[in-house]
C-alpha cells in the first residue's frame, strides 16, 4: 500500500506547478483546485493499486479531457495566455500508461487514437498506429482506420495502400478488409477525377480533341499566328498528351480496384455474395469516369462463374443504369435495357431470390431527385410485380 501511495504522490506532485498557475491566473478558484487535486488523487490511487481495470484509466482520461475543455473555454473568455499543451501532455501520459499496462485492450487504443487525431498530433498518431498494429495485427478495424486516416488527413495514398496491403497479410480471410480496400481505391480515383473537373482539365481535353477533328476537315486555309511560331507565349496551357497519359494510368483507369476484386474473388472461390457486395460498393461512385469499365468487369466475371445466382443476375440487370443520373437523357434507355434483362431472367424462372434483389434495388430509385413521373410509374409497377412474386413464393401453398 505504501508503494501505491508513493507512486500516486509522485505523479500528483508533477502537476503542482500547473495548478498554481491556474490559481494565479484565476482560471480555477481555490475550491475548484482542491476538488481537482482530490479527484486526481483518487484516480492515481486506483490505477496504481493492485488490480486496476482498463475502465479506471478510461475514466481518468475522460475526466482530464473534460477538465482541459473547461480550462480552454475559461482562458478564451478571460483573454489570457497559458501554455496550450499542458492538459494535452497529461492526457497523452495517462493514455500511454493505460496502453502499456493493458496493451491487449483495443478500446483503450481506440480512445488514444481518437483523442490524438482530434488534437492534430499527426506524428504521435503515426507512432500510436505502429504500436497498436504491431500488437493487434488481426484487428481489421485498426487497419481500415489507419488507411482512411492516411488518405483523408494526409492525402497519402501510398501510405494508405500500404496499410491495406499489410492488413491483408494478417487478415486475408476478412471480406470487409477486401471490400474496404477496393472502396479506398475508388475514393482515390473519384478525388482525382473531381479535382480534374474543378480545374477544367477534362473540358480542355475534350475541346482540344474537338478542335483537332474540326481542323482535320481541311476546309479552312492554314493560318499561322504568333502562338504557332512561339508556343512559349501561351500561358497556363495544359499539356494534352500528358493529360491523356495520366488518364490512362492504372491509378485512374480502374485497374487497381479491378485487381483487388479479382484477387478477392480468387481467394474466396468466386463467392457470389462477395461479388454483389463489390458491385454495390463500386456503383456508389456514379460520377467516376472509369465506372462502367469497372462494373462491366465485375459483371463479366460473375456471369461467367455463377450465372444461376440471383446475386449475379441482379448485377447484370443493373449494369445499363448504374452510373447514369435520373435527369440524364440516357436514363430512360438504360431503364428499358434493365427491364428487358429482368424479363429475360423472369422467363427462365429465377425464383424469389431475384425478386427480392430487384425490390432492394428499385426501392431506392423511387427516392431519387429529378425522376420523371412516367419513369416513376414504370418503376412502381415493376416493383409491385416483384413484390407479388415474393408474396406468392412465401405463402404456404405457393411455389417452391
Amino acid at each position: 500500500m505504501a508503494a501505491t501511495s508513493d507512486k500516486a504522490r509522485f505523479y500528483l506532485e508533477q502537476s503542482i506547478p500547473e495548478l498554481k498557475e491556474y490559481e494565479k491566473k484565476k482560471i480555477f478558484s481555490k475550491d475548484e483546485i482542491a476538488s481537482i487535486t482530490k479527484k486526481r488523487s483518487d484516480f492515481e490511487h486506483k490505477i496504481n493499486a493492485r488490480g486496476p481495470s482498463p475502465a479506471d484509466f478510461a475514466r481518468y482520461a475522460e475526466y482530464e479531457m473534460n477538465l482541459d475543455t473547461l480550462r480552454k473555454k475559461r482562458v478564451q473568455r478571460l483573454g489570457i495566455k497559458t501554455p496550450e499543451h499542458t492538459g494535452q501532455r497529461r492526457i497523452f501520459f495517462i493514455l500511454d500508461r493505460a496502453t502499456r499496462k493493458f496493451h491487449g485492450d483495443i478500446n483503450l487504443w481506440m480512445q488514444y487514437i481518437e483523442y490524438t487525431r482530434k488534437q492534430g498530433a499527426h506524428k504521435k498518431l503515426s507512432q500510436i498506429f505502429t504500436n497498436a498494429l504491431r500488437l493487434h495485427p488481426t484487428q481489421v478495424d485498426l487497419w481500415i482506420y489507419a488507411a482512411r486516416y492516411a488518405l483523408e488527413e494526409h492525402a497519402d495514398m501510398t501510405e494508405a495502400r500500404g496499410y491495406m496491403q499489410r492488413g491483408l497479410r494478417f487478415c486475408k480471410n476478412s471480406k470487409i478488409l477486401w471490400l474496404q480496400y477496393a472502396k479506398l481505391e475508388m475514393i482515390y480515383i473519384a478525388r482525382i477525377a473531381a479535382r480534374q473537373k474543378v480545374l477544367g482539365l477534362g473540358d480542355k481535353a475534350a475541346n482540344a480533341k474537338a478542335h483537332r477533328s474540326k481542323n482535320d476537315v481541311g476546309s479552312e486555309p492554314l493560318q499561322l499566328t504568333s502562338e504557332d511560331v512561339n508556343p512559349a507565349l501561351e500561358k497556363d496551357e495544359v499539356d494534352q498528351t500528358a493529360l491523356e497519359i495520366l488518364n490512362s494510368t492504372p491509378a485512374l483507369s480502374g485497374a487497381i480496384p479491378i485487381a483487388v476484386f479479382d484477387a478477392a474473388m480468387q481467394h474466396f472461390n468466386d463467392d457470389d455474395y462477395l461479388g454483389r457486395d463489390f458491385y454495390n460498393i463500386f456503383a456508389e461512385f456514379e460520377e467516376m469516369p472509369c465506372l462502367k469499365r469497372v462494373l462491366s468487369h465485375v459483371v463479366d466475371r460473375l456471369m461467367r462463374t455463377s450465372t444461376a445466382s440471383a446475386r449475379c443476375q441482379i448485377c447484370f440487370i443493373r449494369l445499363p443504369l448504374d452510373g447514369i443520373k435520373p435527369t440524364s437523357p440516357e436514363f430512360p434507355r438504360g431503364l428499358g435495357e434493365c427491364l428487358s434483362r429482368m424479363d429475360e431472367f423472369d422467363a427462365s424462372g429465377s425464383g424469389p431470390e431475384l425478386a427480392k434483389e430487384i425490390s432492394r434495388w428499385l426501392n431506392p430509385l423511387l427516392s431519387r431527385d429529378g425522376l420523371d413521373p412516367a419513369l416513376r410509374r414504370v418503376i412502381e409497377a415493376t416493383l409491385a410485380r416483384e413484390e407479388q412474386a415474393i408474396a406468392k413464393y412465401s405463402t404456404p401453398g405457393g411455389e417452391r
